[in-house]
């Protein structure tokens, strides 16, 4: 393993299950400190007994938890896992269920940031990882406007970051998995058989492995090698193509008294 990360404080969050939780188990091989966070005390307990990570059972949008966190742990890596996401579409959701997924997954992520980066600044030693989507970059079929604009954010921070954060030791890694193997799409249907069946069963997906083995790559690349994106899908799905709508298959639209509602 590189020696790159020897000594350093690594904070992981979304680290109960998942893609956040593979990811400590590689980390844990590091001569560095883990510190693991998610809202359920119970697996983190476990992941630790399992790693010896150091683990901070509190909800991301917590902002007073968020900051003693951050003191606490005073990072020289953060990686930014946690996330959301609910089904339907953004013309069927409440106004809580936008504004829950936009501050899980877009506000938190922005105050974490605001509080580690000093330290690092201090330190001029540094590196942020924010795990997106490639819902962030691409229009897909049947996705949600919402959890699109909140990846897209991730996007754009992170390619923002590397312009503010220039003349700083400090690195900004996004890393943009496809269709991974992680709970998320039981809770977007809230239904996890359902989702087995509809995402995983028959196809060829990413597993939450594959995707901390790509993080720990970009974090163990030499000091002055900065990965700034990658993407990455299962070799079977792609991203692409048209679709074009003839018109007489075109919504349209119809009066309350026409359908007679």
């Amino acid at each position: 393993m590189s020696k790159v990360l020897d000594g350093s404080s690594i904070l992981v969050t979304g680290a109960s299950s998942g893609i956040g939780e593979e990811l400590v188990r590689r980390l844990s091989s590091f001569s560095a400190t883990i510190h693991a966070t998610a809202r359920s005390a119970d697996k983190l307990a476990a992941l630790s007994a399992e790693t010896g990570c150091v683990t901070h059972a509190l909800d991301m949008v917590d902002r007073e938890a968020m900051e003693t966190l951050v003191i606490q742990a005073d990072p020289d890596v953060v990686v930014c896992n946690a996330g959301s996401n609910f089904g339907g579409s953004i013309g069927n959701a409440s106004e809580a269920e936008i504004d829950d997924l936009v501050e899980l997954n877009l506000s938190s992520v922005l105050h974490l940031i605001r509080l580690a980066l000093p330290g690092m600044k201090r330190r001029n030693h540094g590196h942020i990882v924010f795990v997106g989507s490639i819902a962030g970059h691409h229009a897909l079929t049947g996705g949600n406007a919402v959890y699109h604009a909140t990846k897209a954010g991730i996007r754009a921070i992170s390619d923002q970051l590397r312009v503010d954060l220039c003349g700083y030791r400090i690195r900004v890694t996004e890393i943009a998995p496809g269709r991974t193997r992680t709970a998320i799409f039981a809770k977007t249907i809230g239904d996890a058989a359902k989702a087995e069946r509809g995402y995983f069963d028959g196809y060829e997906v990413l597993e939450p492995a594959d995707v901390a083995d790509i993080i720990c790559y970009a974090l163990a690349a030499p000091a002055h090698v900065n990965i700034g994106h990658i993407e990455l899908t299962p070799t079977l799905q792609v991203i692409g193509g048209l679709k074009t709508v003839r018109l007489d298959q075109a919504m349209t639209a119809t009066s309350e008294k026409e359908t007679g509602q």
